[in-house]
């Protein structure tokens, strides 16, 4: 059987080429757009460093049960979800007071979630739940207060905002289900299992969010360009017609 270890390598190689490339793709956002996106960037770049550490064997914990829980691998979703969702609710201009409400669900979510990994039944079980009930509470707020933002922005932003929350919460959805065949649940997977499964949907997740926030979002950039300057082509024209008749 492949040791756990090569998971976790392939899981930092991943996440630093996945930073390498968004890190490319963030030199063709226009520099007054920029910001925001560096967020995108430092998602992987984050869990690059806990893959590392997980792979060079620091940050496991023994519990009671005689499982191990990754220290790193919850720290490292407990700051990278937040930042998503924080991303996430800057495309549509949420408020401040908004987004730390939707970033704390989110981080308590992944909290919930360490602590009943490390606690024996039942315990474990009622932290399973009210993790569950923080993270619907994520998806509550991104389907109400976050879509109604949306309907405030252009097209583009919105299909952007809509297909990046598609895909977070489609993606979060499968980490409870995870969860609860892992060591952590009912034991029906084991840890190396776990480890691979996980390692290959958090590349997905971190990486595969950044390119179609960079990507979508340039292609809007330049079709706005573009017509900016046909714009600027019909008003020459219309200018000249005058003249003509003149």
């Amino acid at each position: 059987m492949v040791d756990i270890t090569t998971w976790f390598t392939l899981g930092t190689l991943g996440m630093v080429l996945g930073t390498g490339m968004l890190a490319y793709g963030l030199l063709l956002v226009p520099d007054e757009k920029r910001r925001p996106f560096l967020l995108v960037v430092a998602v992987p770049g984050i869990a690059a460093v806990a893959y590392g550490l997980m792979a060079l064997g620091i940050g496991g914990l023994t519990t009671t049960r005689e499982t191990t829980v990754f220290v790193p691998r919850y720290v490292d979703w407990a700051v990278t979800t937040p930042i998503h969702v924080a991303f996430i609710g800057l495309l549509v201009g949420a408020s401040t007071g908004l987004l730390a409400r939707v970033a704390t669900l989110q981080a308590l979510t992944i909290v919930l979630g360490f602590v009943g990994a490390t606690l024996a039944a039942p315990l474990n079980w009622v932290f399973y739940l009210m993790g569950t009930v923080t993270f619907s509470g994520v998806v509550y707020y991104f389907y109400r207060d976050f879509e109604a933002l949306a309907d405030e922005q252009s097209d583009g932003i919105a299909g952007l905002f809509r297909k990046l929350r598609s895909f977070v919460v489609v993606l979060w959805l499968i980490y409870p289900v995870i969860w609860f065949v892992a060591p952590a649940g009912v034991g029906l997977m084991d840890g190396e299992t776990t480890a691979l499964v996980v390692s290959y949907i958090d590349v997905v997740a971190k990486v595969g969010f950044g390119l179609i926030a960079l990507n979508d979002y340039v292609n809007l950039a330049e079709l706005d360009a573009r017509d900016a300057s046909i714009g600027g082509v019909d008003a020459d024209d219309s200018g000249a017609d005058p003249s003509v008749a003149d």
